[in-house]
């Protein structure tokens, strides 16, 4: 992060009217003896996540197009029908990516040469009960899901936490100026503006994708931890110093 002081010099203001709706907001006026203290800061907080969401996929090959196409289908009804049996509601079950590609074999100084067809269909699945999600998970496995990336841990509705971490993060800025106002010999005397600069809504990292094979899944049920996710907000904010 970076803090600028800017001093700001005395300067006659003259102000003519007009009509209201060609007048702009006056400039803050400054003090001959004022000086101006930007700050960015950040507040965070964190909360336990109540959603996971994680990306489902099944890969089939074939010696056709079409023919790989029909078996992603087929296997990709069987783990759609296994999200359903496990009450997964419609709205959190979405296409993110289907994909077919042809396979090649290479030989040294020869044209390649195409040896089958590849097919790969991947579902976004949200979880909504987070202690559930590692039984589904294994549920997808046995049903034919071959590819799972996730989960991605969030917070559903993060408003209230993100005003918490707003108004750590005035109070991180208040703390600063402060610090900067002493060492130059002077004190805070007002905020003169307040933006906000961004935030982060509690969307964990995305783990790497995880590939697995029906037959070679584990009698061990698969478990997943919910921890905490950090939720930011920051702003920056411009202090008047006298």
């Amino acid at each position: 992060m970076r803090y600028t002081i800017a001093t700001l010099a005395m300067a006659a203001l003259t102000m003519t009217a007009a009509p209201a709706a060609a007048q702009s907001a006056a400039p803050v006026p400054i003090l001959p003896d004022a000086a101006v203290l930007d700050v960015v800061a950040t507040g965070e907080v964190s909360r336990v996540p109540d959603i996971a969401t994680i990306r489902a996929g099944v890969v089939t090959q074939s010696a056709t197009a079409a023919a790989a196409l029909a078996d992603n289908a087929a296997k990709m009804d069987r783990v759609i029908a296994s999200l359903r049996a496990a009450g997964v509601a419609p709205r959190d079950i979405m296409t993110a990516n289907v994909n077919l590609s042809p396979q090649h074999r290479y030989v040294e100084n020869q044209p390649p040469v195409i040896t089958g067809y590849q097919a790969t269909n991947t579902i976004s699945v949200k979880f909504r009960d987070v202690a559930k999600s590692g039984t589904v998970l294994d549920a997808l496995v046995k049903a034919g899901a071959n590819q799972i990336n996730g989960p991605e841990m969030s917070v559903d509705k993060p408003e209230a936490a993100l005003d918490a971490a707003r108004i750590e993060a005035i109070k991180q800025a208040r703390a600063r100026a402060a610090r900067y106002a002493e060492a130059a010999g002077l004190r805070v005397d007002r905020i003169v503006a307040i933006g906000e600069a961004g935030e982060d809504r509690g969307n964990g990292p995305r783990p790497p994708v995880l590939y697995a094979r029906a037959e070679m899944a584990s009698d061990a049920p698969t478990r997943v931890l919910p921890g905490e996710v950090p939720i930011s907000a920051t702003v920056s904010v411009r202090f008047l110093l006298k």
